[in-house]
């Protein structure tokens, strides 16, 4: 190989190297440039949000609301913002929703109404719903275990007259799944200066009604005695169930989740007049009845006997329950049977 050949490759080696150092440089460079993180913003001023769904008429509860960081140009005036005044998220456990709120969405100060605010309790109603006040006592009203929010059966209590023997006695069932709105003039639950629920005898209880229910209850009160009974949480499951059971839910095939879900929730909730039960005194105790006599209508005035013929007697009227008709000679009576 001659000189010039290996000048070249020597050469050619040098600026190899060159090349592999100048490129690791950069490669270098670009790396260390990459690691500078840009500057953290500061987190913006936390607001009142939803943490679930609240359609219109939800009374807000501890779980219902929390606060969540909103980037500040965001922020409204109409946000409630922590620290800002009327801000506080425990003074707004008993307000009612008035305009519907998805979970995430900021509150703002004219989608809640407080029990101080006009139109309350027209908020907490339903579509189509009104609201109905009955008297209650220590006895008929759960020694005062009833709160607002929780669901309550409404049972007739009333005494039968009967010109036969004693009066029967009777409870019903009228209605079932009442939401109760308030106890007295109390919206949400009292509580002491430590936080505790306090159990207080109220005097009257609101409740949340169809217009047809509120005339039930009317006409229940000047029946008899109106007790409430306490229902259990899960007995929603139980009420849907038998609705769907019954085929009086009717869910469309194109439905979608949301759409079922919430025709489900609003049956499950609505109170029921339907299929009432009931209960005599006669199945509590031996002595007392168990249903009316029948009632024999007085008998028609006899008409004159013809010539020939002896004295008329009355036509026999017949009880409207079971009975046995006795004749002797011309007299027909009617004794009625199966009655206690």
């Amino acid at each position: 190989m001659n000189g010039k050949k290996i000048l070249l490759l020597v050469g050619a080696l040098v600026i190899a190297a060159v090349a592999a150092v100048m490129a690791k440089n950069i490669f270098a460079g670009a790396g260390a440039q990459q690691a500078n993180a840009a500057p953290v913003m500061p987190a913006g001023p936390k607001v009142l949000v939803a943490k679930k769904p609240l359609p219109v008429g939800t009374i807000i509860d501890a779980e219902a609301l929390s606060y969540q960081a909103w980037p500040k140009e965001l922020v409204q005036g109409a946000y409630f913002t922590e620290g800002s005044e009327g801000a506080n998220a425990s003074d707004m456990i008993g307000k009612v929703v008035r305009t519907a709120i998805s979970a995430g969405q900021p509150i703002t100060r004219g989608s809640l109404v407080g029990p101080e605010d006009r139109g309350f309790l027209a908020a907490a109603l339903g579509p189509g719903m009104r609201a109905i006040t009955v008297p209650v006592s220590a006895t008929s009203g759960v020694a005062g275990f009833v709160f607002p929010g929780d669901r309550v059966d409404m049972v007739l209590t009333q005494e039968v007259a009967s010109d036969a023997g004693p009066t029967l006695k009777v409870s019903e069932t009228i209605v079932r799944n009442l939401r109760v709105l308030a106890t007295d003039q109390r919206t949400s639950e009292a509580k002491d200066e430590s936080g505790k629920v306090q159990v207080i005898q109220s005097s009257t209880v609101t409740i949340e009604v169809t217009p047809k229910i509120a005339e039930k209850i009317a006409v229940a009160q000047s029946i008899g005695q109106l007790s409430l009974a306490l229902r259990s949480i899960a007995d929603n499951t139980a009420e849907l169930e038998r609705a769907i059971a019954s085929g009086e839910v009717d869910i469309a095939d194109a439905a979608n989740p949301d759409e079922e879900r919430r025709m489900l929730l609003a049956v499950a909730n609505r109170p029921v007049d339907t299929n009432p039960t009931f209960t005599t005194g006669g199945q509590v105790s031996r002595f007392q009845r168990s249903s009316l006599p029948p009632v024999a209508a007085a008998p028609a005035a006899s008409s004159a006997p013809t010539a020939g013929e002896g004295p008329a007697s009355a036509a026999p009227v017949y009880a409207s329950g079971p009975s046995v008709r006795i004749a002797r000679g011309n007299n027909v009576t009617v004794v009625p049977v199966g009655a206690r």
